[in-house]
C-alpha cells in the first residue's frame, strides 16, 4: 500500500506531468488572448462604423447605423424570412453543387479516358473556369429563364469546371510507379480504378472540389440579386438595398 501512495506521488510531480501541464495552461492563456484580440477588434469596428455614421459622410440608405442593422436583423429572424431565405439559398447550392460534382467528375473520367478529347476539353475548361460568375447570368436568363433552374443553371456552370480539371489533372499526374506496382500484384480494369487512381487522385480532387464550393457561393448569391428570386439571401439583400 504505501508502495503505491510513493508511486502515485512520485507520478504528480514528474517532470513529464509538469511540462505537460505547463503547455496546457499556456495553451489557455493564448487561447483567452485570441479571444480578447478578437473582441477588442470587433469594438473597434462596430465604433468607428458608428462614427462614420454620426459623421454622415455616407447616406443613411447606405451606411446605416450599426443598431438599425441589429434591428432589421432581429425583424427578419422573428418573422421568419431569414430562416426561410438560408433553407432555401441552401438548398440551391447543395442542388447545384451536387450536380456539379457528379457531372464535373464524370467528364473529367471521360477526358481522361478518350486522350483527344481531354486534350481539347481541357483547354476550353481552363478558360471556362476563369469566366466571371455573374457573367453566366444572361446565359441563364436566355435559354431557361426567371426561375430556380436559370439560378442552378449558374451554379453549375460557375463551379463544374474546377471539379473537371481537378479530376482530369489528377488522375494524369498519378505517379507511374503506383500502376506499375498495382499492374504486378495483379490490379486490373475496376481494381485498379478503385484502389489505386482514385486515392492517388484524391487530394487534387479535394482541391478543385474547395475551389468550386467558392466559386458555388458568389455565383449563388450574384444570381439569386439578378435572376430576381422571390426568397433566398439574394432577394433579402435586394430589397433591403
Amino acid at each position: 500500500m504505501m508502495a503505491k501512495l510513493e508511486i502515485k506521488k512520485l507520478y504528480r510531480w514528474s517532470p513529464i506531468k509538469g511540462r505537460a501541464e505547463r503547455q496546457k495552461a499556456r495553451n489557455k492563456r493564448i487561447d483567452i488572448k485570441d479571444i480578447g484580440h478578437v473582441i477588442l477588434f470587433l469594438a473597434a469596428f462596430l465604433g468607428v462604423w458608428h462614427i462614420v455614421f454620426i459623421i454622415g459622410i455616407f447616406p443613411k440608405v447606405s451606411l446605416p447605423s450599426p443598431a438599425m442593422v441589429a434591428q432589421s436583423f432581429a425583424d427578419l429572424l422573428f418573422n421568419g424570412s431569414l430562416v426561410m431565405s438560408i433553407g432555401m439559398t441552401m438548398w440551391r447550392l447543395v442542388a447545384g453543387f451536387s450536380i456539379s460534382i457528379i457531372l464535373g467528375v464524370g467528364t473529367g473520367l471521360l477526358m481522361v479516358r478518350f486522350r483527344d478529347f481531354g486534350k481539347t476539353m481541357s483547354s476550353f475548361a481552363v478558360g471556362l473556369q476563369s469566366f466571371p460568375s455573374i457573367a453566366w447570368v444572361p446565359f441563364a436568363i436566355l435559354l431557361v429563364g426567371l426561375n430556380d433552374f436559370g439560378i442552378l443553371f449558374v451554379v453549375v456552370l460557375s463551379s463544374i469546371f474546377s471539379v473537371m480539371i481537378s479530376t482530369y489533372s489528377g488522375i494524369r499526374n498519378i505517379n507511374a510507379i503506383y500502376l506499375r506496382a498495382a499492374k504486378n500484384m495483379g490490379a486490373t480494369g475496376m481494381s485498379l480504378f478503385t484502389s489505386v487512381m482514385i486515392p492517388a487522385a484524391t487530394p487534387s480532387l479535394i482541391v478543385g472540389i474547395r475551389q468550386a464550393w467558392s466559386f458555388a457561393w458568389h455565383a449563388l448569391i450574384g444570381a439569386e440579386i439578378l435572376i430576381a428570386a422571390s426568397v433566398g439571401l439574394g432577394h433579402i439583400l435586394l430589397v433591403g438595398r
